[in-house]
């Protein structure tokens, strides 16, 4: 019987951008059912599985997005949310299969889940790509976004305190401006797929913070004061405001977390 690390280096090694949503789908799902039992007998990859396009630059690189409001603007904004949800799977798999085996068939269960939520979100976007008449690989993309795995691949407690914990938060704080944006611009159906992807990120940082706060206990450290050490350490961008603080609240980080590396 195939166990849970092995299908899961098999969704993380997957080429195709539907094939591993699919993939990523499948193993929570098999997980959750008992049919992947928790053994961890292989070692996840260094690097995912990639397509061959996006071409994937350098943020210095990236060409401007264009008006919000043009065709181009908005082929361009959605092609954006398409490729960080497609690296989010990733992370997520990752975060499963490298930290699993450490933290437990519970932890194992929520990241697989979250790369389960990563993909829904990624096939909504692709679709609402092929309605503007494009499609996932159709424009450049951020090269940096697995940046964060590469940096924290050595720590549980630094991955949880800098994928889920800034990243996805970040996502908190700039999803509802897009939702506006889009809404205002009369995408009505592109904003509800906005208002499910912003809904799930709240659950996936709180999920981030609470096993964040699990690893913090096993070691004896002050959640909050570990959680400043290891972004100042590990993140190499900055965290900056404004800040949606009812939603990072309700995630589970109050302001007193962040205010001090902001």
């Amino acid at each position: 019987m195939t166990s849970v690390a092995a299908a899961i280096r098999a969704a993380l090694l997957e080429n195709d951008p539907r094939a591993k949503a699919f993939a990523a789908r499948a193993v929570a799902r098999d997980f959750a059912a008992g049919r992947l039992p928790f053994v961890f007998d292989v070692t996840m990859p260094d690097e995912p599985g990639r397509p061959a396009l996006p071409e994937l630059l350098a943020p210095n690189r990236m060409p401007r997005r264009g008006k919000g409001g043009s065709e181009r603007g908005r082929i361009a904004l959605w092609h954006a949310l398409a490729h960080i949800e497609f690296v989010a799977i990733d992370l997520a798999l990752d975060m499963a299969g490298r930290f699993g085996a450490e933290r437990g068939p519970g932890f194992v269960r929520d990241f697989l889940g979250v790369a389960a939520d990563e993909a829904m979100h990624f096939e909504l976007i692709a679709r609402r790509l092929r309605a503007l008449g494009s499609g996932y690989g159709a424009l450049p993309a951020h090269s940096g976004l697995w940046d964060a795995a590469r940096e924290t691949a050595h720590d549980c407690a630094a991955r949880l305190a800098v994928v889920p914990m800034v990243l996805e938060a970040r996502g908190l704080d700039v999803t509802p401006h897009t939702l506006a944006r889009v809404r205002a611009g009369g995408d009505e159906t592109g904003a509800r797929i906005l208002e499910r992807i912003l809904d799930d990120e709240i659950r996936h940082v709180r999920v981030g913070a609470m096993h964040f706060a699990a690893v913090c206990a096993d070691r004896g450290e002050s959640p909050e004061t570990l959680w400043k050490t290891l972004v100042t350490r590990h993140f190499r961008g900055s965290v900056k405001p404004p800040f949606n603080d009812s939603a990072r609240l309700s995630a589970g980080l109050s302001r007193e977390w962040y205010a001090g590396v902001a």
